[in-house]
């Protein structure tokens, strides 16, 4: 639950509210929303339909929301690991055709010897 958190305190810091603004929408205590955008506390359904209303979206929207600057860092990673992998490819691919040549260049010299 802990992403969930991040992502309410993610939504709540784009509306420009406090904990205690949100608190007081939610008619729980600051802590008690804390713990909520901390993850110590599990939000149960009804909760999680009363925050989702809060911030104009249904649940699934709040459990499929995602933070776009986090989603790009997640896609840079990804593309340098893929550049690192097309690199590795390559240069298994250029080991291979060394020991070919190699073993051609032994195979020839046995002829030859």
């Amino acid at each position: 639950m802990k992403t969930l958190g991040k992502k309410i305190r993610l939504l709540r810091h784009q509306k420009g509210w406090s904990q205690e603004d949100v608190a007081k929408r939610l008619d729980i205590s600051i802590p008690a929303f804390s713990k909520i955008e901390t993850g110590i506390t599990d939000i149960n359904l009804s909760r999680l339909e009363q925050i989702s209303a809060l911030f104009e979206m249904s649940v699934v929207q709040l459990l499929t929301f995602s933070d776009a600057e986090q989603d790009q860092k997640v896609i840079n990673e990804l593309e340098v690991i893929n550049k690192k992998l097309m690199d590795r490819e390559t240069e298994v691919i250029d080991l291979q055709k060394k020991v070919i040549e190699l073993f051609e260049e032994l195979r020839h010299n046995r002829i030859i010897a």
